[in-house]
């Protein structure tokens, strides 16, 4: 019957999930609570205060250093054996059951007992299991994922020693040969760090490792996600940001701003600098060549330019 109100329904019980008819009671409460006084500014990661409370402190606060994807095998006795000769940070040998002990294996056990690494002796199947099928020739060796430096670390570590920062960053760097080819030049040269993106670019894999003949151990590598927002970021910190390109506006030799804080940027060799990045540049240098169409891999276009901002900076 129409108006009825004892009808099955017709009104909403307390309890239910709907709730009261009238107004909000306590329903809105938790929504309208309030969250906390707001943080002050210089507590706030990404403000700019923090940031300048950071720069302003006696010394920069260290970052978390990230690891690496994987832990890395060296299989066979020469790979092995030339990594224990360049430094590689290796953890553990392994060798197979009955493997032959020839001179490069005692030679690996040798320098394993040097720079206390462990020794392992496994199973022949086990050791093929471990580095995926590879051809160990009954000794392997793996390296830990490698620990990558946060980006404001480079210009502490120049903080430090008291000196303008000097960081070379690359741009789509695939071959790891070169990465470790430029982590070399730039720790012998006066660098205090080298950056790469974590995408489309070579990581500090063992091949890296031996290239840079040890350097890696005394020189930080950071990663990061943007190379061009890091950039910018270097740039407000007061960087300029030189860009290596054969078609530079300036020549090296005439290049004036080596003995201020300082970011070069290298591109891939053929590619070289990505639009994005070549627009953050404050200037494109170029090294200058007896012939037009000869060019400089990274690594030696590289060594060359630190070299000439080393010579600047030393007069």
């Amino acid at each position: 019957m129409a108006g009825n109100s004892k009808r099955r329904g017709a009104v909403a019980k307390a309890g239910t999930k709907k709730g009261a008819t009238v107004g909000s009671g306590g329903q809105r409460r938790r929504g309208l609570e309030g969250k906390g006084p707001t943080p002050k500014a210089k507590d706030r990661e990404y403000h700019k205060a923090h940031k300048v409370a950071q720069k302003s402190s006696p010394q920069r606060q260290s970052r978390p250093r990230k690891r690496g994807t994987d832990a890395e095998w060296i299989a066979g006795r020469n790979p092995v054996v030339e990594a224990l000769r360049e430094g590689v940070p290796v953890t553990t040998l392994y060798v197979a059951e009955g493997a032959e002990r020839d001179g490069r294996l005692r030679e690996a056990f040798r320098m394993a007992a040097d720079h206390g690494v462990a020794l392992l002796e496994v199973t022949r199947p086990e050791l093929d299991r471990l580095t995926d099928g590879a051809v160990h020739q009954g000794l392997a060796a793996r390296v830990p994922a490698y620990e990558y430096a946060h980006p404001d670390d480079l210009l502490s570590r120049a903080d430090e020693v008291g000196e303008q920062p000097l960081v070379v960053a690359l741009d789509q760097i695939t071959d790891p040969r070169n990465l470790g080819a430029i982590v070399r030049s730039a720790a012998g040269f006066g660098a205090h760090g080298v950056l790469i993106p974590e995408r489309r670019s070579a990581g500090m894999t063992a091949s890296a490792w031996k290239t840079s003949a040890g350097a890696a151990s005394r020189i930080p590598v950071a990663q990061t996600v943007n190379l061009v927002r890091q950039l910018k970021a270097y740039q407000e910190e007061g960087c300029m940001v030189v860009g290596l390109d054969m078609d530079g506006d300036v020549d090296l030799p005439a290049f004036e701003l080596a003995d201020g804080p300082l970011v070069v940027v290298v591109g891939a060799e053929g590619g070289g600098l990505s639009r994005l990045v070549r627009e953050t540049c404050d200037q494109i240098v170029s090294i200058p060549m007896a012939n037009s169409v000869e060019s400089l891999n990274a690594g030696v276009a590289t060594s060359v330019t630190l070299y000439a901002i080393a010579q600047a900076r030393a007069v």
